[in-house]
């Protein structure tokens, strides 16, 4: 009588052990189907972070020399000036143009709401006191431009609108900003620079873009391996703002 029990026990195990297996097969995913779940996950990850939190930019002007070069590849924080956070002195902001809102802009922060800029024979002023300089700015002309003939080197004073910031190149011979058209209202700043993640030096004679791409692809691909080492500006990658 024990050994039948037994033999019965032993049976509705393995039957037990049959059914645990097909159902494990049953809900294990094919690998594609794991692959393809992750890529997923990640694209909608991607996009999330791409609209919300951050932004890429290419810098494509001389304007923030020697701060940002052209070409350089900076992120950009998006919420950096949300949930009552304004734009402070020196910040490196990214905003659209204001006469042409289509155009997006890079410039530095020199003065805030309510303050007075005046540029004196190249010398910035904010409210009286001469305007912290940045490590990296620099004037290329040594001749200084009356306030008749430009506002490039003489300028206001002039008072900072509210809700609106004065910004200039930190290329300050080489750059046109707030001296020239005026503040950035601050529904127009999209984020705050944070660092350069790549940085490529541009070359006049990288191969041209146009119809049939195909071929112009080709060229390009052919042309960045063998060019990647020495364009590529390794010291900037990673650099903060």
């Amino acid at each position: 009588m024990n050994q039948d029990f037994l033999i019965e026990e032993h049976k509705r195990a393995e039957v037990n052990r049959e059914a645990r297996k097909v159902r494990q097969q049953k809900e294990r995913k094919p690998l594609w189907r794991e692959y393809l779940e992750t890529a997923i996950i990640a694209l909608v990850a991607a996009v999330l972070l791409r609209v919300f939190v951050v932004s890429a930019y290419r810098v494509s002007s001389s304007s923030m020399e020697d701060s940002l070069l052209e070409g350089d590849y900076i992120f950009v924080n998006k919420l950096a000036y949300e949930y009552g956070t304004a734009p402070k002195h020196d910040e490196i902001v990214v905003f659209k143009y204001p006469n042409n809102p289509t155009k997006d802009f890079v410039k530095r922060v020199v003065a805030l709401p309510g303050q007075t800029v005046q540029i004196a024979d190249k010398v910035v002023y904010v409210d009286g006191e001469v305007a912290s300089i940045p490590v990296h700015s620099k004037n290329t002309d040594q001749k200084i431009l009356s306030a008749d003939l430009s506002f490039r080197d003489n300028f206001g004073p002039y008072e900072v609108p509210p809700d609106e910031y004065f910004v200039l190149g930190d290329n300050r011979d080489d750059s046109r900003d707030s001296r020239f058209w005026g503040c950035v209202p601050l529904e127009n700043i999209k984020g705050k620079a944070i660092f350069v993640y790549w940085s490529w030096t541009p070359d006049p004679d990288a191969p041209g873009w146009g119809f049939p791409y195909f071929i112009d692809a080709v060229q390009w691909v052919g042309w960045g391996v063998i060019n990647f080492p020495s364009h590529t500006r390794w010291d900037r990658l990673g650099m903060s703002l």
